[in-house]
């Protein structure tokens, strides 16, 4: 996984008038769990912009008042009308403790199906997975060479090294869905 260095300040105002402050300073308040305490603090909002639109995962080694841990993004709130960042939750991570964390899907190969007029479809961008945070990789591979029309590859289907995956085990992550043209290719035949 990709590290990604983030600063924070701890806070000892925990209500809604000094989160509503912050905010209006372009700060969102946070929380660290994973540790003997829940530490309170917050970041800049310019600062986690990289972290949080993006569609790959890090590890994000977390200083808060000079004390370092890595942490991974466990959560977070948007406002429902502006979807602004309302607040981030952070899971610090262990070498020894397994982390639940979604993994992103990358596609490989050319699926036999689309040889033949069907259309590649990833349904799932993400799937959940359990393991030592140093055995995740950065995605998941699913190779669809194989893939002819109208089938599927289901989560089930699918086995990673040191990965236990967390999804329903009939839930579709890709599939090669039928068009027009196909049919109708079908149809002469």
């Amino acid at each position: 996984m990709k590290t990604f260095q983030l600063a924070g300040q701890s806070r000892t105002d925990l209500g809604k008038k000094a989160t509503k402050a912050l905010r209006n300073d372009a700060k969102i308040p946070a929380i660290l769990y994973g540790t003997e305490q829940v530490v309170a603090f917050t970041v800049e909002q310019s600062a986690v912009r990289n972290l949080i639109y993006t569609p790959d995962i890090f590890v994000v080694e977390l200083t808060v008042d000079g004390k370092s841990c890595n942490a991974i993004l466990q959560d977070i709130q948007f406002h429902p009308v502006t979807d602004e960042v309302l607040h981030l939750d952070f899971l610090q991570i262990f070498e020894e403790k397994p982390i639940i964390i979604e993994v992103p899907v990358k596609l490989e190969g050319l699926a036999e199906g689309v040889r033949q007029g069907g259309k590649l479809s990833l349904e799932m961008r993400k799937i959940r997975v359990k393991a030592l945070y140093n055995d995740v990789p950065e995605n998941l591979v699913v190779n669809v060479a194989e893939l002819g029309l109208g089938k599927s590859v289901q989560v089930g289907q699918l086995a990673f090294d040191k990965l236990e995956l967390l999804n329903a085990k009939n839930a579709v992550v890709c599939a090669v869905k039928l068009t027009r043209a196909a049919r109708g290719a079908l149809a002469k035949k």
